[in-house]
């Protein structure tokens, strides 16, 4: 449906109830809902847009006019996004694809392709956690260990927001406070690579707006890179888990990268993982 060509009076009921529609699901979502930390001096009840486009992975300006019910463009993947951040049911994401002038599709859209023989490394990898990130730092295939451990459920699309976002993570990571400068400093080298990428810049702003701790690093200007290191942390369920990490650039797919965990030697953490990974509860998830 092409909304441009609807009547002055439809445009403005649609660009209406877009509005209405979007601020009433947002606002029955706290941060702890979307498995972020409490936030603190809210003045309206509910996730922040800045939020809900930082979690869906699009631009804070985009969204801000989607949900103004401005005329843009808009794409099913950007739909399905907001729609898995804002914990919608069929018969919501169906309204919203309608509202926004796309028919809505029969399933969900299909998972990125990767490799076959990829795919059957990180999986194969089990227990130990592996995935793939692109260079803008979105989850491409990720192992079922990688889930349990990190936190990168089914609504995760990107590590470093996860790792801004995510309050279980903070939670359990040791040294959160170094391991946060160390990976904005290694996004900052990353987008110093792809001068031309408006991207990282896009995605920079928005994590400026919807995390403190990210925006006050970021103003420090950090730079680095980390092929291997060490990362501990401490969960409820299966108490301190201790990895060797290595990081493996792709060939063929450019820009992307692989990242392989592994329990460091003289700790329990291999026993650990496995118990963790064989509980009723992670095995039903």
């Amino acid at each position: 449906m092409d909304i441009s060509r609807l009547p002055a009076e439809a445009r403005q009921r649609r660009s209406a109830e877009i509005r209405e529609f979007l601020r009433s699901r947002r606002s029955r979502l706290t941060p702890e809902d979307v498995g972020m930390p409490p936030g603190g001096g809210r003045r309206t009840p509910g996730l922040r847009r800045e939020e809900v486009a930082v979690l869906a992975g699009v631009g804070v300006s985009w969204y801000t006019w989607l949900e103004q019910g401005r005329e843009i463009n808009v794409s099913a993947d950007v739909l399905d996004a907001i729609a898995r951040v804002l914990r919608f049911d069929a018969a919501e994401r169906e309204h919203l694809y309608l509202l926004a002038g796309l028919n809505p599709p029969q399933a969900p859209a299909s998972d990125r392709e990767v490799p076959s023989g990829l795919r059957r490394v990180i999986d194969g990898w089990l227990p130990r956690p592996a995935y793939v990130i692109d260079r803008h730092w979105n989850l491409v295939v990720v192992n079922r260990a990688a889930r349990v451990v990190f936190g990168y459920d089914e609504g995760a699309h990107n590590c470093l927001v996860s790792f801004f976002t995510n309050a279980r993570h903070r939670t359990a990571l040791h040294r959160w406070e170094d391991a946060a400068r160390a990976i904005v400093g290694q996004f900052r080298t990353d987008a110093a690579r792809y001068p031309d990428d408006p991207e990282f810049g896009r995605l920079a702003a928005d994590m400026c707006a919807a995390s403190p701790a990210f925006a006050g690093i970021w103003a420090e200007h950090p730079v680095g890179s980390a092929a291997h290191g060490i990362k501990v942390l401490d969960l409820p369920e299966a108490g301190q888990l201790t990895f060797e990490y290595t990081t493996l650039p792709l060939s063929d797919l450019p820009g992307h990268r692989l990242l392989l965990y592994t329990p460091a030697p003289d700790t329990d953490t291999g026993s650990r993982l496995e118990a963790l990974l064989s509980t009723p509860e992670v095995l039903a998830g």
